[in-house]
């Protein structure tokens, strides 16, 4: 992969569990096989929605070889380091190389607020580790690091750095990046109820999170906006809005895998310390997708 492949629509998806939670790899391999048959570009595994804190360098290993055997080449599989230290990240990143993984999407060290000079470090200790190419993660209302202009102009000599997923919550950051390092890097939304914002301010790709549920929705919009169709894109986002917004927020993963779990029937089981969705959180979940699936728009009449 190089910067160009970094375009539409990636799945974060999520990681089946069975009923005593442990990895579910039919449940994988059916995810991948859903996401593909609706068009997406790429397949991310093992994110935070894929539940990244509560597994193990093993299983993350399985489970992007699961994907990668199921995607048969149809699209790159992408690996997530979100590890607690940087040896356990540059490990995982040479190994995840050697079983095929075309590309990581990786966090800053996990559990410790580094500054600056420790993550700039620590990016270029995993780019080390194997020739693949990365997104730079920055999601600083989650972890506690934003990944600045200054660093990312300091990171820039390393080839290996090809994306930025943009999860600031800030559009303004998109534009200020792009003045600041024109299309040094390939710009990715990572929140879901600012993405066709994101794609109008010149962000190629979308890290989505309820495409799990809700894939043919999520191609379309970015398609659209490509198309430079956007009143008609815009129809499909606000009726997408309330569901996006169960991608924000603590409970994002309980949201996501619940709505999954209602529209497609999938396994709802978190590992723990997460719970599955109990009382008036449930029967909110509950509301915001039944109302969606009444009201789901006819892609047919935007020509999908």
């Amino acid at each position: 992969m190089n910067k160009s492949d970094f375009k539409g629509v990636l799945p974060a998806i999520t990681t089946k569990m069975t009923a005593d939670q442990e990895v579910d790899f039919a449940g994988v391999r059916a995810d991948v096989a859903f996401q593909i048959e609706a068009g997406v570009d790429g397949i991310i595994v093992c994110g935070s929605l894929g539940e990244a804190s509560s597994l193990v360098a093993t299983e993350k290993l399985a489970i992007a070889k699961a994907a990668i055997e199921e995607a048969a080449g149809r699209v790159p599989v992408l690996l997530t380091i979100a590890e607690d230290s940087t040896r356990a990240g540059a490990a995982l990143a040479a190994e995840a190389e050697k079983i095929g993984v075309k590309g990581l999407m990786v966090l800053p060290a996990m559990r410790y607020l580094a500054d600056d000079r420790e993550v700039v470090a620590h990016y270029r200790a995993i780019a080390a580790a194997s020739s693949l190419p990365i997104i730079v993660y920055n999601n600083p209302l989650a972890y506690g690091i934003d990944i600045s202009e200054a660093m990312l102009k300091e990171m820039a000599d390393e080839p290996k750095f090809v994306a930025i997923k943009e999860s600031t919550g800030d559009t303004r950051r998109i534009n200020e990046t792009i003045k600041a390092l024109g299309d040094r890097y390939q710009l990715l939304t990572g929140v879901d109820d600012l993405a066709l914002e994101s794609l109008i301010l010149g962000c190629q790709g979308w890290i989505a999170g309820l495409v799990v549920a809700f894939p043919k929705e999520t191609v379309a919009i970015y398609k659209l906006v490509q198309q430079g169709r956007i009143p008609e894109a815009l129809e499909i986002y606000r009726w997408f809005l309330p569901l996006l917004h169960l991608d924000i927020g603590a409970k994002f993963v309980h949201n996501i895998k619940f709505a999954e779990h209602i529209v497609r029937g999938t396994s709802p089981v978190m590992r723990a310390p997460r719970l599955e969705l109990v009382g008036a959180e449930a029967a909110h979940i509950r509301a915001v997708v039944e109302e969606g699936l009444k009201n789901r728009p006819d892609l047919a009449k935007y020509g999908f």
